[in-house]
């Protein structure tokens, strides 16, 4: 498998909270809530870098998609890592999305590895990682 990643979506339980946290409060560009015309349809989508779009999506309506059972949120089931250039961005970013509503779990520090990382939860429980890595080059799209 060619691994083609291209739309990660997150189920969330109040749509307009999460798309105002996202785009009013982090600054991600969207065009705002689609499909509402449609049972199950109402999703908004989110500009990341190219080629990989960020889609929240009401928890409900995505396990009906899936046909799967609707289950209770976990913030352990995955991270989604934001990965920048500097300490100073890990900083910048973290304080920002604080103000936005996220609620930090664990504030940016030093990091065992030799990285420096903090994480916070969106207003749905979603668990971000900011992370500064000394072995990695970020590219500017």
């Amino acid at each position: 498998m060619k691994p083609r990643i291209s739309v990660i979506t997150l189920g969330v339980d109040n749509l307009e909270r999460s798309l105002t946290f996202y785009r009013d409060g982090l600054g991600l560009p969207t065009q705002g809530i689609i499909g509402k015309e449609f049972e199950h349809g109402a999703v908004a989508f989110f500009d990341l870098q190219a080629g990989l779009k960020l889609a929240i999506w009401n928890r409900r309506d995505l396990a009906h998609e899936a046909k799967v059972p609707l289950t209770a949120p976990s913030s352990t089931e995955m991270t989604i890592g934001h990965n920048v250039g500097s300490k100073e961005e890990v900083d910048k970013i973290m304080e920002h999305a604080q103000k936005a509503g996220a609620i930090i779990t664990d504030p940016a520090h030093e990091a065992f590895w030799g990285g420096y990382s903090g994480h916070f939860l969106d207003p749905d429980g979603h668990l971000w990682e900011v992370v500064w890595n000394p072995e990695w080059q970020i590219e500017e799209l």
